[in-house]
């Protein structure tokens, strides 16, 4: 390709395809502020726990695993099975269920990081995620 074609499908990929994380943050921010917390070193925290399953509970911690990566507190926005366990307090055989259910569903997506398998919520889930999760709180208080 051409220098010219290539600068020109650069331009159109970027305004076009390119994933705005910030904008979906920003205007999610309230509700997410209610439902989870990140700290200092890029973990998350999901608020509410007694009130949410655990498939709910693992869409706000990638959801909350995004925030921080926007932060500058997380290096990256995929979350391992390990640390999944670990922060949500889930075993193994709770978990990976749950994550299987939520692929097929298409409400999460996996990434390969050498021979380990990662998860991440597609940006153009955050706000229905949000949202159903909220409906589903509300019915629960």
């Amino acid at each position: 390709m051409t220098d010219f074609k290539s600068e020109k499908l650069k331009k159109r990929i970027i305004d076009e395809m390119s994933a705005d994380y910030s904008s979906a943050l920003e205007k999610n921010f309230d509700l997410a502020k209610q439902l989870i917390r990140v700290t200092n070193e890029g973990k998350v925290e999901v608020l509410l726990k007694d009130r949410l399953s655990g498939k709910e509970q693992i869409l706000l911690y990638l959801i909350g695993k995004i925030y921080a990566k926007e932060a500058g507190l997380a290096t990256t926005e995929d979350v391992g099975n390990k640390e999944m366990m670990d922060e949500l307090g889930v075993p193994k055989g709770s978990l990976l269920p749950w994550l299987k259910d939520l692929r097929d569903k298409n409400q999460i997506k996996a990434v390969k990081r050498g021979q380990y398998t990662h998860h991440i919520i597609p940006v153009n889930l955050i706000e229905r995620t949000l949202k159903n999760i909220e409906v589903t709180i509300k019915k629960h208080s």
